[in-house]
């Protein structure tokens, strides 16, 4: 029997809508479940980033779970890095002045610091200080990635902070800022890094981040490298300072 006009019609109508509901199916990327994929889905506010990186700048320390801090400070890195000329040229310009493309410098740097597991690297403060005024300490997008790199290659870690997490700070009338609330307690020493679980003294840190914020200074004329420091870390655990026993008379 032939079939009648509307069930012609009716056939066409089922048939033309699973074909578009199947091209829409195949429209949909897929997302790779890679560490920059699912960070482009997270959304910080200005106000937290700042708030964040502001409070580890200040006293070197950090309150936050290490995988969200890490998705702060990638989303940070990419923004300052994406502020610089340099990333809306073409793929040819960004190479002659680079040495690489915009997207592979970014990716270079992201992946370095996600090559950190356990924690933030030893240099989180210096990194938290370039991150909050990156235009103003370096004016060319070839010093900040330098600067940047050096203090990712380490391999020494900070321990989450275990005291009370400061205070946000309120702008009074004369434009001086203080801390909202009670008084603060005093400050405690800065946090060591970690090596392989073992802590060296909180006397070492200060001149380790001394080097590392010299060897930014000498730019492409540096001599000292991470490696370095490092070896600086190492030693001063295998061989900790003695202490002096004094004696009554």
């Amino acid at each position: 029997m032939a079939a009648t006009v509307n069930e012609i019609l009716e056939n066409s109508s089922v048939l033309a809508d699973g074909f578009v509901q199947l091209n829409r199916q195949e429209s949909v990327p897929e997302v790779l479940p890679n560490h920059g994929a699912q960070e482009s889905q997270v959304l910080f506010s200005e106000e937290e980033v700042r708030d964040t990186l502001e409070k580890s700048a200040s006293t070197g320390r950090f309150w936050l779970d290490w995988g969200k801090l890490r998705s702060i400070l990638s989303y940070r890195l990419k923004q300052v890095l994406s502020e610089y000329p340099e990333a809306a040229m073409t793929s040819e310009q960004q190479t002659s002045s680079l040495g690489e493309t915009f997207q592979e410098l970014v990716e270079r740097l992201d992946n370095a610091l996600h090559s950190f597991d356990e924690g933030p690297p030893f240099t989180l403060q210096r990194l938290c200080e370039i991150l909050l005024s990156a235009r103003s300490i370096y004016p060319k997008i070839s010093k900040l990635s330098l600067a940047l790199e050096k203090n990712l290659l380490v391999t020494s870690t900070l321990t989450i902070s275990t005291e009370p997490y400061p205070l946000p700070t309120e702008q009074n009338s004369n434009g001086t800022h203080e801390e909202s609330g009670l008084a603060q307690p005093q400050p405690q020493p800065e946090p060591a890094p970690v090596e392989n679980g073992v802590e060296p003294p909180v006397g070492d840190r200060d001149e380790i981040m001394a080097d590392v914020q010299e060897a930014e200074v000498g730019g492409d004329n540096v001599t000292m490298d991470m490696e370095t420091i490092e070896e600086t870390v190492k030693s001063s655990e295998a061989n900790p300072t003695p202490t002096v026993e004094h004696k009554s008379s």
